[in-house]
């Protein structure tokens, strides 16, 4: 199973792990210098490997980290417009996560497990959904293993990736989702303004209303939720710390402006 966030006593044994990757690949920073990990050649001109731009309550935020969840976007039923999947709001989407996580761990009550059937089951349904996919017949397993290939992706890494994103919609469900109803108008709104023209756009052949009615519902309830959820984050925050080491990522404090989702 693969781990993105690791807690100050994982940099003390000097081990880095990629975002949603459970293989280390480097050392982690010396205590003295956190911001930056190096190598020292044989002409001393030192090369960074990877660089430290955030701390969350003690987990590392890696730049390879935020290069990872750029990359892994591309698992979205409704893809990241290109404008938007910037470093900036990848970082920030990974802040939101790491924030999210940490509470799943505290609020044992909430049971957010998800089986691995109902990863599958998902993951199938995801197969025919992204738009750019289709065209190259992911539904197929040939199609599929094609597309994640192309994409620089394991199939154990889309797993590993869905199977948690699974986990968190049903903790932020269960957190925030009580007496929220989505209608069948509401579905069929959002499928005709959102989802038919991005088909068309690629001249593909857009799925059924019946077979996105079940992710129509999950997106919207993830809007009815965000300002919920958005101040909750707001205040995890301000309760915790949330260090940005790194200008260009923004700031340690203060809102996350992200329209990366």
């Amino acid at each position: 199973m693969k781990r993105h966030w690791y807690s100050r006593e994982t940099v003390a044994f000097a081990v880095i792990l990629v975002c949603l990757c459970a293989t280390s690949f480097g050392q982690s920073p010396p205590a003295a210098q956190p911001t930056e990990a190096r190598q020292q050649p044989s002409n001393d001109n030192p090369i960074v490997l990877d660089r430290v731009i955030a701390i969350v309550n003690g987990d590392v935020l890696l730049e390879s980290d935020v290069r990872e969840e750029m990359r892994i976007a591309v698992l979205q039923p409704i893809a990241v417009p290109a404008g938007q999947n910037t470093e900036v709001n990848a970082a920030h989407r990974l802040i939101r996560r790491a924030l999210i996580l940490q509470q799943m761990t505290l609020q044992r009550q909430i049971d957010y497990r998800v089986s691995d059937d109902e990863v599958k089951k998902s993951l199938a349904e995801l197969r025919t959904q992204i738009p750019i996919c289709r065209q190259i017949h992911c539904s197929t397993e040939q199609g599929w293993k094609d597309f994640l290939k192309a994409n620089g992706i394991s199939e154990q890494e889309a797993e590993d990736r869905w199977h948690q994103r699974l986990e968190i919609l049903k903790f932020i469900n269960a957190r925030f989702g009580t007496g929220i109803r989505i209608s069948r108008q509401d579905i069929q709104k959002y499928y005709e303004a959102s989802v038919v023209p991005a088909f068309e756009k690629l001249k593909e052949t857009p799925p059924t209303l019946q077979s996105v009615s079940p992710r129509i519902q999950e997106i919207l309830l993830q809007q009815q939720v965000n300002s919920f959820l958005r101040d909750w984050l707001q205040s995890l925050r301000e309760q915790g710390s949330v260090q940005i080491l790194d200008p260009a990522y923004g700031q340690s404090s203060g809102s996350d402006e992200d329209e990366g989702g």
